[in-house]
């Protein structure tokens, strides 16, 4: 087992943050996360610090029973951290049943949330990030001005939180034409049946069965002739490269880190609106929070709509009143809230 374990702050508690398993992983990754952690909890008004943690692993590969070794032997491994200074959570490639091993393992269930519902946890998989990526998304498109019913739009990634965020969305109006994941990138400018498509992805296991579109490769969905891009995977998606070819109006960054603040800012000088991944994608955060003091799911998704719409609109205000970057704005603000607590 190697893995790695990123403090970032706990100005406010514990530092909060998922465990990702990838064969990628570094410790520049987690520490970028860790960071993003620490911003995401003091927007959301949390009592947790920021947090990351990483399991070098290529799961594919991995037998179930040599996931769960290398998971309970992490676990192990950070005992004493647990949960005096980190709380851990699902991240790519982990989910309700890693927690429970993770928890089995630390020897207290106070160790990481996010646990199955037979352990009293609030599992990611009940859909919390995707639904708060929702919600941001319709707060932003209300302060832009934009009607929902005339945009079209793109998933990066159909895992858990893209395909809430494909589903709410495309029932709340907008046009489904582009969804990718990890074999590929369909794409359709006449639109994409949202339950044809689950039903296909779920039996399959891929977008690329889908019965019309386009199949093209994963990277041509930052070309995609959308309104309105949601990322839901991969880390650094969008690079300096592909600024020139990207004619989104508003990027959602439901996944953590899919681009630098350089990125960004390239983005935004052509006008495009980006809600950064620490505002958009809380709901996973704050679902742990009330799986941490013992709430209802019911309790979860009320907070979980209420603060990432609060919060997406408070960061477009500031950075359109102040010239700000979105990310500049957000930033700001969650500084403010860490320098109180101090």
């Amino acid at each position: 087992m190697h893995g790695f374990l990123v403090i970032d702050n706990t100005n406010l508690g514990p530092g909060k943050g998922g465990i990702r398993m990838t064969s990628s992983v570094n410790m520049e990754e987690v520490a970028r996360l860790a960071r993003v952690m620490t911003f995401k909890t003091a927007l959301a008004g949390l009592p947790f610090g920021g947090a990351k943690a990483g399991i070098v692993a290529d799961v594919k590969n991995l037998s179930a029973k040599q996931k769960d070794e290398i998971i309970a032997s992490f676990s192990k491994a950070i005992k004493q951290e647990c949960p005096s200074v980190y709380v851990a959570a699902p991240d790519i490639n982990t989910g309700e049943h890693e927690m429970e091993v993770f928890a089995k393992a630390n020897g207290s269930m106070k160790s990481c949330t996010g646990k199955p519902l037979k352990m009293r946890g609030l599992p990611h998989e009940l859909g919390s990030t995707g639904i708060g990526v929702v919600q941001g998304t319709l707060c932003a498109l209300e302060v832009l001005n934009l009607d929902i019913k005339k945009i079209r739009f793109a998933v990066e990634g159909l895992g858990n939180v893209g395909l809430y965020s494909a589903k709410y969305l495309s029932e709340a109006g907008a046009k489904l034409v582009g969804a990718s994941d990890s074999k590929g990138f369909l794409y359709d400018p006449n639109g994409i049946n949202f339950n044809a498509l689950e039903k296909i992805k779920n039996r399959n296991g891929s977008v690329l069965d889908y019965k019309g579109g386009k199949v093209l490769p994963n990277k041509e969905i930052l070309n995609a002739n959308a309104d309105l891009l949601v990322t839901a995977a991969i880390p650094d998606l969008v690079k300096e490269s592909d600024v020139k070819d990207v004619k989104f109006k508003v990027i959602i960054e439901g996944s953590n880190i899919p681009m630098t603040a350089n990125v960004e800012k390239m983005l935004a000088k052509k006008g495009i609106v980006i809600v950064p991944d620490f505002v958009a994608n809380a709901g996973g955060v704050i679902s742990s929070y009330i799986e941490y003091i013992g709430g209802s799911k019911e309790k979860m998704f009320k907070l979980v709509k209420e603060t990432v719409c609060r919060n997406t609109k408070d960061v477009l205000n500031n950075a359109i009143k102040n010239n700000l970057t979105t990310r500049e704005a957000a930033e700001e603000i969650a500084k403010k809230i860490l320098r109180k607590r101090k």
